[in-house]
């Protein structure tokens, strides 16, 4: 049962999934019509949802096995194999004993990572320092695919994250495995647009030309209105359209931020009760003082110049030409080259984004309570 309709993580079901019907359409197009797909958008719009959308279709249910795999933690090619290896197992347990047990009969190199219970299902035991030859892993994981009795879908998430690993070559390797790979098609979701287009778009790259582009914006505000509204409704409380539209337009119709303030509010409302735009301020307060520790932590280890940008980036909203004179003079900040070496640190530890020469603070709730504290 569903406390609370507005899901933050994960996927529960069409019903709490706001609609994207012409997006999964199109997805689901592409991939059966033998194309891999390199899907992009901002982190938190939705990419992921879209693609377990697309995995909980019925016909795509029944007739793919469907993969997704998260690697936006991963360091080296040693923790990408292992969360293939994983996140595949896990995809399969559902399937029963006999599928877990072709999959796991196909990895020869993690055999002492894989135990079973007495019932035949295959447990996942394997750290990073057990895989020894990651390519030789990555093989008999391409293999296994091949051999798979449905063709399969996998969606590798955060997918520019390879390009940040020390070994140059796994892009090459990657596309030769999935060049000749022919029961297959490929999902490569990212949300650095930049290092997306590098991998996908440049000519000297290996996945150059090897993929369908797509890219997925904000879900349309009417659309929103309805999903919220329907939610509010069918558990006797009732929401404005009006605070809806400010949520949506404070938070640019990114989805995440939409859902964790429409989950805050349902929260807050009681039956027979109309949430309106005088919630939103208590709203947010509540959200940000539930995050007060993390974020002071967070500040903390920042050096003091990264502290400085941080801030006046969240102040900008939308900042652009930091190194500028009137950037620096206007928020007091030290001098270009140190703005230079304090944003380069600043993005490198995802605390923001830029795109097309605009910078923001990335967790649109952090730079809220940084204002706050100013």
């Amino acid at each position: 049962m569903i406390n609370n309709p507005f899901i933050l993580y994960g996927y529960e079901s069409e019903k709490y999934f706001c609609d994207r019907k012409d997006e999964t359409a199109e997805l689901k197009r592409l991939v059966t019509n033998g194309n891999n797909v390199a899907l992009i958008a901002p982190r938190r719009v939705g990419k992921t949802g879209l693609i377990e959308n697309l995995f909980h279709q019925k016909d795509i249910a029944r007739n793919y096995y469907t993969f997704l795999i998260d690697i936006y933690a991963t360091k080296s090619v040693e923790e990408m194999v292992m969360a293939m290896g994983s996140s595949m197992l896990a995809s399969l347990k559902p399937r029963g004993t006999k599928v877990m047990q072709h999959f796991v009969s196909f990895l020869g190199s993690l055999r002492s990572g894989v135990s079973f219970d007495p019932m035949g299902n295959p447990s996942w035991n394997v750290e990073v320092g057990d895989i020894r030859l990651p390519k030789t892993t990555l093989n008999e994981i391409f293999e296994y695919i091949a051999s798979a009795d449905k063709p399969c879908i996998v969606a590798i998430d955060e997918f520019q994250t390879i390009a940040n690993y020390r070994d140059d070559r796994v892009e090459a390797v990657l596309r030769t495995y999935i060049q000749h790979c022919r029961n297959a098609q490929f999902v490569f979701s990212g949300s650095q647009r930049t290092m997306m287009g590098e991998i996908f778009l440049s000519p000297s790259r290996p996945f150059y030309q090897s993929t369908s582009m797509m890219s997925i914006g904000s879900i349309p505000l009417d659309k929103y209105v309805c999903f919220a509204q329907r939610h509010f409704e069918e558990a006797g409380k009732s929401i404005s359209e009006g605070v809806i539209a400010e949520v949506y337009h404070r938070f640019d119709g990114v989805t995440w931020y939409l859902q964790r303030v429409m989950n805050e509010f349902f929260s807050l409302t009681s039956q027979q009760s109309k949430c309106d735009v005088d919630m939103l301020e208590p709203a947010i307060k509540s959200i940000l003082n539930a995050n007060e520790f993390t974020y002071q932590s967070l500040l903390f280890q920042l050096p003091q110049k990264q502290k400085e940008l941080l801030i006046a980036i969240a102040k900008a909203g939308k900042a652009k030409n930091l190194t500028s004179s009137a950037f620096i003079n206007k928020y007091r900040l030290s001098s270009s080259s140190s703005v230079q070496s304090a944003i380069k640190g600043l993005l490198e530890k995802n605390f923001v984004t830029t795109a097309l020469g605009i910078y923001e603070v990335y967790d649109k709730f952090f730079a809220l309570w940084l204002l706050a504290r100013m």
